[in-house]
Formats: structure tokens, C-alpha cells, sequence
């Protein structure tokens, strides 16, 4: 699947593809897929690379995707684990998860068509919670190391208990180019992945700056990223950080917000723009998807417009032309 034509990056999210079933109904989701979809938008070639049961919710999952702009032929099909599902319970807004076990998505397998997904992939999104089962895990880390050392490795934490060990998040943080976690993570995988033994209590700016450098001095990472919710964010490199103090959002419900937030910071990292426009499109994106129901919200071509001048518009106030 070759991009020389269109110049298109391929990005590829690859983990958990799972129905969410809201108290409205059931909605197509999970991280890595919900960071797919937003890439494609963006204009990259996106895949979704993950598994489904042959089942009535594998089948309606290829549907949607079809209707959607990601590539889903390399969507695995299980005859004996169910498509994924999680219920979601929503309070003032914020998302509770019950993720229910063992479904198809925990038996990822690097087939050919995997390994040579992985050698053409110009960026990959993967997380933790893919990787609770040891089978999957293996996967995971398997395809990230036939990835190309130039390949952007983006490992979104997502700390949800009990998926998740010191051992996953070491073995992430040691092939990850980019490492994006929220605040309360940090600490989390600071003590977890033995960056920083002794716990931390504090959750102030300064601390979080600190605990970004710990991670780029312990493991071989180019760039942390630290959500602070409708504080914005904040972006730590070896040359430098840059903080965004966040955008007004009347928010529908967050589900999906930070997986937006994920590919727009990946879709102009690759770009080669600073970190203000990284900041700008990841804050932009992702208070846009917490403004709509669902991780997939339809885009209009004129959101689409709209949002990406605005972002366009910081990227010349920063001098990134």
C-alpha cells in the first residue's frame, strides 16, 4: 500500500477496535481506531490494524469503517473471540469504562501482511490496554521493531486498571518516539516504569515539567506530551517545552477527545512543525471531538476548513511559514 502517488503518510493505529455501548446506544470506537479516523481526515493514509470477531458487531465494524477515511483490510477476523465491546457510563461528562474480556483484539497476530504494514508505516499509534494479554503484546512489540528507525513510534498511555504492568509500559516507553499521557498518568508511570521509585505528590507545573524530563533522560523518546484536560497541554523535548493553557469547548462528552488530540499532534509532527502548532492542532482537535457525541463524530468539510486555517494561522504567527 504504497503512498508514492499521493505523498500521503501512512499512519497506522493499531490495538483495540471495540463497540462503546453508551446509554444511547452503541457507538464504533477504542483509541487506536478513534486516532485513525482523525488522521485520515487530516489528509494522512490511515489504517486501522486490530482484530474483530465474525460476528454481527465484526461485520457492522468493517461497514462503518468502509464509509470512513481509513484503510480496514487489515482488520484481523477471529471465529472464536467476540468482537470487542465496552460499556460506558457517563458522569458529568466524563467516561467510566467497564472493558470487558477476553475478546478478539487480545489475540493480535503479526501475519506478512502486518510486517509489511509496519515496514511502510510512517507513524504508529499504539497504547496499553491492547497489550494486557501477553499474545497481544507480543504483537504490539513485534511490529513496532519491524517498524523503519524513522518511523514515528506514539505511545498513548491509557491507564485503565488492572490492563496494564511496569513491564508494558517499559517495553512502550523503550520504542516510543512520542509518549502522551494526562497528568495523573504521569506520576503513574514514573513510579511504574522505575523513572522515579519514590512516589510523587504534587501535580503542579513545575512537577509535571521535571517528570516530563525524567522520562526523555530514562528512555530514548524525542517528545513528551502532558494533557491537563481544558488546561490545555504540555510539550517537552531535550531542546525545550511549550505550554498551552487549553481552548473553550461546550463539551458533549470527552470520549474520543484525547484520541484526536493524538493525531493531530502526530499529523503535523510529521510535518516537521514546532511545538507551539503541535500544541495548537492537538488542543484544536481534540476540544472540537469533546464538543460532538462519540470518538467519530461526522465532520463537516467546513469544520474541516475552518479548524485547520486556525491552526494554519498559528503556524505562521510561530514563523513555521
Amino acid at each position: 500500500m504504497g503512498d508514492g502517488k499521493t505523498g500521503q503518510k501512512i499512519v497506522v493505529g493499531l490495538g483495540e477496535l471495540l463497540w462503546d455501548l453508551l446509554p444511547e446506544g452503541a457507538r464504533l470506537g477504542g483509541a487506536p481506531a478513534n486516532f485513525a479516523v482523525m488522521a485520515g481526515r487530516l489528509g494522512d493514509l490511515a489504517v486501522v490494524a486490530s482484530r474483530v470477531g465474525a460476528d454481527g458487531l465484526g461485520r457492522q465494524a468493517r461497514e462503518e469503517l468502509a464509509e470512513l477515511p481509513v484503510e480496514s483490510d487489515f482488520l484481523q477476523s477471529d471465529s472464536e473471540y467476540a468482537t470487542g465491546t465496552v460499556t460506558v457510563r457517563l458522569e458529568g461528562g466524563e467516561p467510566e469504562y467497564t472493558i470487558h474480556e477476553p475478546v478478539a483484539w487480545d489475540r493480535l497476530a503479526l501475519t506478512a501482511e502486518w510486517r509489511e504494514l509496519a515496514r511502510q508505516a510512517d507513524a504508529v499509534c499504539f497504547g496499553t490496554l491492547a497489550q494486557r494479554s501477553e499474545g497481544s503484546q507480543a504483537t504490539i512489540l513485534a511490529f513496532l521493531d519491524e517498524t523503519r528507525r524513522e518511523c514515528v513510534r506514539v505511545f498513548d498511555v491509557n491507564l485503565r486498571a488492572p490492563h496494564w504492568s511496569g513491564e508494558v509500559l517499559r517495553g512502550g516507553l523503550g520504542r516510543a518516539t512520542i509518549v502522551k499521557l494526562n497528568a495523573g498518568e504521569l506520576r503513574q508511570v514514573l513510579m511504574g516504569s522505575g523513572a522515579c521509585p519514590h512516589p510523587v505528590e504534587k501535580a503542579d507545573e513545575e512537577e509535571i515539567l521535571r517528570g516530563a524530563r525524567r522520562l526523555l533522560e530514562r528512555y530514548p523518546l524525542e517528545l513528551v506530551c502532558v494533557t491537563l484536560g481544558a488546561q490545555g497541554s504540555l510539550l517537552v523535548t531535550r531542546r525545550g517545552d511549550h505550554r498551552h493553557y487549553g481552548l473553550a469547548a461546550k463539551v458533549k462528552d470527552t470520549v474520543g477527545a484525547g484520541d484526536a488530540f493524538t493525531a493531530a499532534l502526530t499529523h503535523y509532527y510529521l510535518e516537521g512543525a514546532p511545538l507551539a502548532v503541535l500544541n495548537e492542532a492537538g488542543n484544536r482537535w481534540g476540544a472540537w471531538v469533546a464538543s460532538q457525541a462519540g470518538g467519530m463524530p461526522p465532520l463537516k468539510a467546513e469544520t474541516l476548513e475552518r479548524v485547520s486555517g486556525e491552526i494554519g494561522t498559528r503556524r505562521v504567527a510561530s514563523g513555521a511559514g
